[in-house]
């Protein structure tokens, strides 16, 4: 087996033993957020982080702000501030114009024009990272996967390429804060699941160049999961690739997960997650509609948050969404 991309860092940025799993401080849920223009896919996206319990752990210790030296718009700043604001506050609903202001910094969105939950989910935790590494220049690729966004969302995926010529095993190795899943002809998250580990056939235009035969060849590609995430973000991918219209199909989704048959190593001891935050998208077509979140606040409550709304409900509500994103925690 030749291996790629995997290699221990030099330095540890954020020490994982100093992550807190469980809630610190149990309470009622807080504010909810008013939407300010087109901004119903941010809302959701600042409830799902606000009520990620290691995260919200971290930010509330004020541990990031107290050493921030960062000129200008830091993310995690502004993050850590938002959430002490929605979860302190005694207000019904606050307006996030602090993640408003620093919109262009955070990627391609504007409050005016509706955006993608996803993409802002993945803009927001990049910017995030990128501002627990400002200053910190030298470090190198693997150490820079270790901040503490990298240490609670970041997992590794294992592709294994085998050669059908010389029958040489290649793996490769890469960081994910998410997967992306097809949920095409898929009932349910655990059968989506199965399709990616599933083995495909690399021929047409992906043939594979082989470092042993020294030429293309027909290959199987096997992507599993090598390393779990202490949080696990799953996006079930609503857009049909062929059309762009949406697969607005229902997809079950259990309350607890069992991720061990989807890692690289099947045959271990089973390895639970628990679903904690939902979100969901309304409307015919991807690019228009609406979406809202179900949340799993510190006292172990589920609420439907929906823009300035906040609602208690029950976990049989939660589970008959048509859900978008899920957020599970180990």
């Amino acid at each position: 087996v030749i291996g790629k991309g995997m290699t221990p860092p030099q330095k540890i940025p954020f020490p994982p033993e100093k992550i807190c799993m469980d809630w610190r401080q149990k309470r009622r849920p807080g504010a909810g957020l008013y939407n300010l223009g087109s901004t119903c896919y941010l809302n959701v996206v600042l409830q799902c982080l606000t009520y990620t319990p290691p995260l919200a752990n971290y930010l509330l210790s004020r541990q990031h702000s107290q050493f921030c030296h960062l000129q200008g718009f830091c993310m995690m700043c502004v993050m850590e501030a938002h959430v002490r604001k929605v979860l302190y506050s005694s207000a019904s609903a606050i307006r996030p114009r602090a993640v408003i202001r620093g919109l262009r910094f955070i990627g391609e969105f504007k409050p005016d024009i509706p955006g993608d939950a996803y993409e802002f989910l993945r803009c927001t935790l990049s910017a995030m990272h990128r501002a627990c590494l400002s200053g910190s220049s030298d470090l190198d690729i693997s150490s820079q996967e270790t901040t503490i966004i990298h240490e609670i969302f970041g997992g590794f995926l294992r592709s294994r390429v085998t050669c059908l010529s010389c029958k040489t095993v290649f793996d490769f190795y890469k960081v994910f804060l998410d997967i992306l899943l097809k949920i095409k002809g898929a009932s349910s998250l655990t059968i989506a699941l199965e399709e990616f580990v599933k083995p495909k056939d690399m021929d047409g235009r992906k043939f594979f160049k082989c470092s042993k035969c020294k030429e293309k060849v027909a290959a199987t590609k096997m992507v599993t999961v090598h390393h779990a995430p202490r949080v696990l973000t799953v996006c079930l991918g609503r857009a049909d690739d062929r059309t762009s219209r949406k697969l607005s199909q229902v997809v079950e989704y259990p309350e607890s997960l069992d991720l061990q048959p989807y890692m690289s190593d099947p045959a271990g001891e089973p390895l639970l997650y628990s679903l904690y935050a939902v979100v969901v998208h309304t409307g015919q077509t991807c690019l228009g509609g609406h979406f809202f979140c179900y949340t799993k606040v510190s006292n172990g409550e589920w609420y439907k948050m929906n823009d300035v709304s906040v609602e208690s409900c029950g976990i049989h509500t939660v589970l008959g969404q048509q859900a978008y994103l899920l957020f599970y925690t180990r």
